[in-house]
């Protein structure tokens, strides 16, 4: 149908087919460096490119955080487990790399072939990615009582510390002085600057 597009999407540390298209040679990268494993190659073949030639209307990057991220939704939303090279259309849609508001799409989700060792990193990712997981580091007198202020004002606005680390040995503080980072799972980044805001408010500086 002449009325359907077709868009290819390749990791950017990846990306060989995505420069030959623009370039209209085939042409070899140094290196690749992305966990999509399947779409980690450094030249396309031949009889591929001649393909995407005639039949491909634009070729377009994605990140491994946004592919992450594409990962994670299609768990959540379709309970379809994708490996990276699977979720990277997803991943173009979600993140808006391609002009298709409005309009009818499909994204081929092909392989679901992914170790789970990096499956749980790539939920990690995926997390931090959409909002949902963050880390603040802040400076504070290291006396009693400041790291449950901390955590209180965290928890009157409805996020969940999952980690704390207190450091009083950071050379750049008062001596007096230490750095806390806490890691905090959140509903977005809208929720992430409202607590970042609050800490602010009440004397904490974020470093």
């Amino acid at each position: 149908n002449p009325n359907c597009k077709v868009y290819g999407v390749q990791a950017e540390g990846a990306g060989s087919m995505y420069q030959a298209f623009r370039d209209k040679k085939l042409e070899s990268l140094d290196k690749v460096n992305t966990f999509a494993d399947g779409i980690a190659v450094k030249a396309p073949g031949d009889v591929t490119f001649d393909m995407v030639s005639k039949y491909v209307d634009d070729i377009v990057t994605v990140s491994d955080e946004e592919t992450a991220a594409a990962i994670l939704t299609l768990m959540e939303k379709e309970k379809v487990v994708s490996e990276g090279a699977g979720a990277v259309s997803v991943a173009a849609v979600l993140f808006s790399k391609l002009p298709v508001e409005g309009k009818k799409v499909v994204c081929v989700v092909s392989g679901g072939n992914i170790d789970v060792n990096i499956l749980a990193r790539v939920i990690t990712r995926g997390l931090i990615k959409t909002g949902r997981r963050a880390e603040l580091t802040i400076e504070l007198l290291d006396k009693p009582g400041q790291l449950v202020e901390v955590a209180s004002i965290i928890a009157s606005l409805g996020a969940n510390v999952t980690k704390v680390d207190h450091n009083n040995t950071v050379q750049n503080t008062d001596i007096n002085g230490c750095y806390l980072t806490i890691q905090i799972e959140t509903r977005n980044f809208e929720h992430i600057e409202e607590i970042r805001a609050k800490l602010m408010e009440k004397g904490f500086k974020l470093v």
